[in-house]
């Protein structure tokens, strides 16, 4: 009966998701518009098409061609501290997330770093929903692992996905101390023995809960959060999408370097003051290599990942078009951080007899292929240098841009999406939630961006994760990797290249306070 009844719920989801003739011709289409956000895991800023990649992502270049994609957006630069912010409008301390998630058996009590979203803010979903919109998510969730912290808690009416993080793409594996949760709305579903497919499930889950709602309740508003776990490791990918990128990393991680910095300044997306930062020291050069053949099999795959997640992607908007609520949906895609550099190889849960790709393999790309993955940046997830905060950053909105097809200049960060969002559904931000006292939204409104209007110049944004800090003034940016205070120009140096620390002293001091002062309110 164990198996039986998640293949049901898996065909059920499978069934229902299937292309639909039906369309909602005729019906009255919702006069505020459907909000769409669409969250990649791990993934750097170079690696869509559109962003300088070899990777064949044209869902998402087409999203981009016919909408726009930001040059600087940022994130909180790692998995569970952005999808807080993503979710709340407030910086990850003030949501209770300023380190990671802790076990499901041991929820602490609300604070900076609680392990969970506290009831000491509000979510998308919460805000939205109490406005008139349906609310519905499919991923990874990551903020909260207790039953008392799951999705359909805060705020969406249905969920499927998974409850934490870096899970088998084809299995649930039992990785001691957390086991990991797949839930459907509240009830937790096991995957079937076969056929399954972790991306495909969730872009599957996704087309269900979007295409009833248009078919049932056309004229009431979607908000909608995506979160695909692709490509975070391990690398899993399906045989036929690895075999699209047999040979193409056979020339090595220098030279794909190479060659996406110079389509990315190519494309205009980067202009000339971005140099490519140079490989760190103790990375071997890809001629200096052994096993060529089996690094170049972990990018082919994560390749493969990042393929997969931008074909369901085109499955959604296709969707979307077929039921005429593609002109009025709203569509956000990022990435909760750069490029993952980490070495999971102590975990000891890959099969060496099993081809990387594959169910019983459990490797990730490292290193190398991270910063790659990150050009031209330097450093990578977890890290505050713009390797780790920077994402890609596309919006699609017909019926709503006044400019497509351009790289807008403003600074965005994740926190942005909460007033962006409010200001879509003419909705307000509460400052008490279920008796809680809310926090003030620390993020700006995107619209002005989007409509072409740069009020970033003087921005200001931070950032703490483990004791790695960053604070953003304009175009001064303060780093402090664990090795002390660093200073850059992002105007003249965008890449980080050239530390003003010892030049500046000044200048230096200026933001340290700036920084001490953010850290005080936030929580840090």
């Amino acid at each position: 009966m164990r198996l039986l009844l998640p293949c049901f719920l898996l065909l059920t989801l499978l069934a229902a998701c299937a292309p639909s003739d039906t369309t909602t011709h005729g019906a009255t289409p919702p006069t505020r518009p459907n909000i769409l956000i669409i969250l990649a895991d791990d993934m750097g800023y170079s690696d869509l098409g559109c962003y300088g990649s070899e990777i064949r992502t044209p869902h998402l270049d087409q999203l981009a061609a016919q909408g726009v994609k930001f040059r600087r957006f940022y994130n909180a630069a790692r998995c569970c501290p952005t999808r807080a912010s993503l979710l709340t409008g407030l910086y990850p301390h003030q949501a209770g997330m300023g380190k990671m998630v802790v076990d499901a058996d041991t929820p602490r009590e609300p604070g900076p770093y609680a392990g969970y979203l506290t009831p000491q803010s509000v979510t998308l979903a919460e805000a939205l929903r109490d406005t008139g919109y349906a609310t519905y998510m499919a991923g990874k969730w990551h903020v909260g692992e207790h039953p008392d912290f799951w999705p359909r808690r805060r705020g969406f009416d249905r969920y499927f996905g998974l409850i934490s993080g870096a899970s088998s793409y084809f299995e649930l594996v039992d990785e001691r101390p957390r086991v990991r949760y797949m839930v459907h709305d509240d009830s937790l579903w096991y995957p079937p023995d076969s056929g399954f497919y972790m991306t495909d499930a969730f872009t599957d889950s996704t087309i269900n809960f979007l295409q009833t709602h248009l078919d049932e309740k056309p004229s009431q508003p979607f908000f909608c959060y995506l979160a695909y776990n692709a490509p975070h490791y391990p690398l899993h990918a399906l045989p036929d999408d690895i075999a699209r990128y047999e040979g193409v990393y056979n020339m090595g991680w220098d030279s794909l370097r190479a060659q996406r910095h110079r389509q990315q300044i190519a494309s205009g997306l980067l202009d000339s003051t971005y140099l490519l930062s140079p490989r760190p020291d103790d990375l071997a050069a890809w001629a200096d290599t052994t096993d060529q053949t089996e690094w170049a099999r972990r990018m082919q795959v994560y390749a493969a990942m990042v393929d997969r997640m931008d074909q369901g992607i085109g499955k959604i908007v296709e969707m979307l078009r077929q039921h005429d609520a593609l002109e009025n949906t709203i569509i956000f895609f990022l990435s909760d951080n750069g490029g993952c550099a980490e070495d999971i190889s102590g975990r000891n849960l890959h099969d060496p007899t099993v081809p990387i790709g594959l169910r019983g393999s459990y490797v990730a790309y490292r290193e190398p292929w991270a910063n790659a993955s990150n050009t031209p940046y330097r450093r990578y997830k977890a890290w505050t240098n713009e390797g780790g905060a920077i994402t890609p950053m596309i919006v699609h909105w017909p019926q709503g841009l006044t400019q497509t097809g351009v790289t807008l200049q403003g600074i965005g960060h994740v926190v942005d999406l909460m007033p962006t969002c409010l200001a879509l559904a003419e909705a307000s931000y509460p400052t008490v939630h279920h008796g809680e006292t809310i926090p003030p939204m620390a993020g700006h409104d995107l619209l002005p961006i989007l409509r072409g209007e740069d009020n970033s110049a003087h921005r200001e944004i931070g950032w703490e994760h483990f004791g790695r800090k960053a604070y953003r003034q304009g175009k001064w940016k303060l780093v402090d990797e664990l090795n002390g205070w660093e200073l850059y120009d992002l105007e003249a140096d965008p890449t980080e290249l050239h530390n003003l620390a010892t030049e500046q002293p000044e200048r230096l001091q200026q933001m340290v306070d700036l920084y001490e002062a953010w850290a005080q309110k936030v929580g840090v």
